[in-house]
């Protein structure tokens, strides 16, 4: 940091950005401590919790064994990214000589760092979930504030660990790095999306091979409640709940939250180099500090919110709290603006926070917008729940539909949001108004301790409903419970809109940055890549076909798991005394299959992700992987909106009639509506969540290759020759996905 020229005020808020970082982790702590110190209940729960909490500490040591090979692997890679470019003029001027060694050591460390904190995240937000899911059940048969209270704050556990580690890794790397952090802040940003993609993947495959087989076998054939004990696959659902919904969104929402840094940062050190003025990067450290800050106030407030205003309305007292992190956030970036900004810019002070404040303002959009299509209290739904009087055919006619429709509005908030930032910033030039993208980035996800917080509520309170359905607790327990799991699945809805924006937001920033750093290596690249030509509009066409291809072998991952599931929870009924109740069927073997199924997509899902976009770069050279990253982009966005909200549809239309409507429980309404939940759990829990990570990891990689790639416009017959084999490895990669699944049942 000492090579980039800092006042006194700078270098001193710098500083306390990482005492920020550092009071976030505090609070996590504080709040870890408060959780474990409730109730767990009764003899039975804890017997029944065990085994939820057995099961999910396996699954997720089976996945780091998974994971950290291939992140060894990529470490090699990563430095081997920066040793075989030139060295930037800023890494030149930070460290002379030996620029290259520095910065190559540099990437592959932060990329360690990123990987790890993003395992952290995961792994101890799903530990923290299963710990607060018994004491939630306890606390139930208080009264429903203490319930509310330990599962809003065991989801908090895992918000303030995302702030913390996240602003603590990208600032940290900051001040080592200076003027020539972005080569490390790549390694950084890639090394967290990685492994959230890895842990998206994992947990949703599991999580929905356990629900759909749970459901079909469980629900429709023998009409049982949702979390029977007789079902063989009940506890493979709980696991799955905790792994999928907990372990890979805590992970998603952290990396989107690193990078979105990240590409504030490189964007801000490009303005830098233009402009010299150093508030680019200060400036949005200083917001997410301050996010930090109005999240703590935000998230602790709940309770408070629910005693005083909202009286027994969970999702009003944490509208009211997000509402109240919304307003300090806003508030105190144009009293940074006007009392720092403006004394060193006087005449664009103003721009930088209303850039944040629409980001924090587009991302309340989408909140709305993703409940009107999600919540049982919408017509959307209520249009669903109506056509399962028709069978499941109509159900699954409406859902659809409902979801390519969300999908188009949301597409057009995004362009909403990036339109303002060229309105603020069109007239300064394309790169202002790309750092105005990833200003809006920073709002959208600044209360990201907040969003983790309400949706990590949603598995918390629906693992707390299936142990007290389980151990047969009072009725006034279990409507507490009931309730909480309602809220629940709006948050989880609602957040997974949120994912989805600002994973699109993030890559447009990142998209930015790609062009900026093409042409500081070729300035004659220009700020424009030409979609008439053809290369570009191959790489288009192949961007536009990778989300799909990736969403297809993850549902047919779950499918074929479900499968396996199915028969296992068959062959359970058949043992004497298992549907009478008076012998419990043997959970191991479902756990085992879930497991097992995602596990082995793991590898593949890896292998395309990181060699797709390597073939791009290198037979058909920048343009073309500009073209692609475009595709990508537009793509993964529509797909991953329609995945979330249709499957979130089905979802609640089917809570809808377990409520009484349309006939109620066991009608044929009823059973209509199982399917078409069961044909959104694959689209909202697994495929379309994965979209998010895809995202970015696909156009980290094109900006950690564009150095590379742009140094040369032909291919030699060595790398003609390696990129055949590479397409070889892909080939073998997508065949063994769709290889048949043999499970021991």
């Amino acid at each position: 940091m000492s090579e980039i020229h800092l006042t006194s005020f700078e270098s001193t808020a710098i500083y306390a950005v990482l005492v920020v970082a550092a009071l976030s982790l505090v609070y996590a702590y504080l709040l870890f401590r408060n959780v474990m110190a409730e109730e767990k209940g009764t003899e039975q729960m804890i017997r029944i919790w065990t085994a939820v909490r057995e099961g999910a500490d396996a699954y997720l040591g089976q996945q780091l064994r998974t994971i950290l090979p291939f992140v060894g692997v990529l470490i090699f890679a990563l430095f081997g990214s920066v040793w075989i470019a030139k060295p930037t003029p800023e890494a030149v001027e930070m460290f002379g000589g030996n620029a290259r060694i520095t910065i190559a050591i540099g990437r592959a460390l932060a990329f360690i760092l990123g990987a790890f904190f993003s395992l952290t995240v995961g792994q101890l937000g799903m530990r923290m979930a299963v710990q607060g899911n018994l004491r939630v059940a306890a606390a139930s048969m208080r009264n429903f504030g203490d319930a509310l209270r330990i599962a809003y704050r065991s989801g908090t556990v895992t918000g303030m660990l995302t702030d913390g580690l996240g602003l603590f890794g990208g600032t940290i790397i900051f001040i080592i790095f200076g003027k020539a952090a972005p080569d490390a802040l790549l390694g950084f940003g890639f090394g967290g999306t990685l492994v959230a993609l890895f842990m998206r993947v994992g947990g949703g495959i599991y999580t929905k091979a356990a629900d759909v087989g749970a459901d079909l076998v469980g629900k429709v054939e023998e009409n049982l409640e949702e979390d029977d004990p007789r079902n063989a696959a009940v506890i493979a659902d709980q696991v799955g709940d905790n792994v999928g919904d907990c372990a890979g969104m805590a992970a998603d929402i952290f990396e989107s939250y690193e990078v979105t840094i990240v590409s504030a940062l490189i964007l801000g050190l490009a303005l830098l180099r233009i402009t010299g003025q150093v508030y680019w990067i200060v400036f949005p450290l200083l917001v997410r500090a301050i996010g930090v800050i109005s999240s703590i106030v935000g998230t602790f407030s709940v309770p408070v919110w629910e005693r005083t205003i909202s009286k027994g309305n969970a999702w009003h007292a944490m509208e009211i709290a997000y509402e109240v992190s919304s307003v300090i956030t806003i508030t105190f970036s144009f009293l940074l603006g006007a009392t720092y900004i403006r004394g060193v810019d006087p005449a664009h002070w103003w721009q930088p926070p209303l850039l944040v404040s629409a980001g924090v303002i587009f991302n309340v959009i989408v909140n709305r917008l993703t409940a009107y299509f999600t919540a049982t209290d919408k017509p959307p739904v209520q249009e669903i729940a109506k056509s399962t009087r028709f069978g499941p055919a109509t159900t699954i006619l409406s859902g659809l539909a409902e979801g390519y429709e969300s999908s188009t509005w949301a597409v057009f908030t995004i362009a909403a949001a990036i339109m303002t930032s060229v309105l603020v910033y069109g007239g300064l030039g394309m790169h202002y108004s790309i750092y105005g993208v990833a200003l809006i980035g920073i709002g959208w996800l600044t209360h990201a301790g907040n969003l983790v917080s309400m949706d990590s509520f949603g598995p918390i309170s629906d693992n707390a409903n299936g142990i007290g359905e389980m151990a047969s607790m009072p009725a006034d327990a279990r409507k507490i419970m009931t309730d909480l799991d309602a809220v629940g699945n709006t948050t989880k809805a609602i957040t997974k809109g949120v994912a989805i924006g600002s994973a699109v937001t993030a890559a447009v920033a990142l998209f930015g940055s790609f062009i900026t750093d093409i042409n500081l290596v070729r300035p004659d690249f220009g700020e424009v890549i030409n979609i008439a030509d053809p290369r570009v509009f191959i790489g288009l066409l192949i961007g536009g076909g990778v989300p799909i291809l990736f969403g297809a072998l993850l549902v047919k991952a779950v499918a074929r798991a479900a499968n396996g599931m199915v028969a296992v929870v068959r062959k359970e009924f058949e043992v004497p005394g298992v549907r009478e109740g008076t012998v419990l069927p043997d959970y191991r073997k479902a756990v085992a299959i879930s497991t097992e199924a995602a596990q082995r997509e793991l590898l593949p899902v890896g292998i395309l992700v990181v060699l797709i976009p390597i073939v791009v770069g290198f037979l058909l050279k920048a343009e073309a992987l500009g073209g692609f990253l475009a595709g990508v982009i537009l793509s993964g966005q529509l797909l991953a909106v329609f995945m979330s909200n249709a499957g979130g549809a089905w979802d609640n239309a089917k809570k809808l009639i377990e409520e009484g409507h349309y006939g109620g429980k066991g009608s044929d309404a009823h059973k209509a509506s199982i399917v078409g939940d069961t044909v959104g759990d694959p689209l909202k829990d697994t495929a379309g969540p994965a979209l998010n990570p895809l995202i970015k990891v696909i156009n980290l990689i094109s900006l950690i290759l564009a150095p590379i790639v742009v140094a040369s416009d032909t291919v030699d017959l060595p790398t003609a020759i390696i990129m055949v084999i590479l397409i070889g490895v892909m080939i073998w990669a997508i065949r063994r996905s769709k290889r048949p699944a043999q499970y021991n049942v």
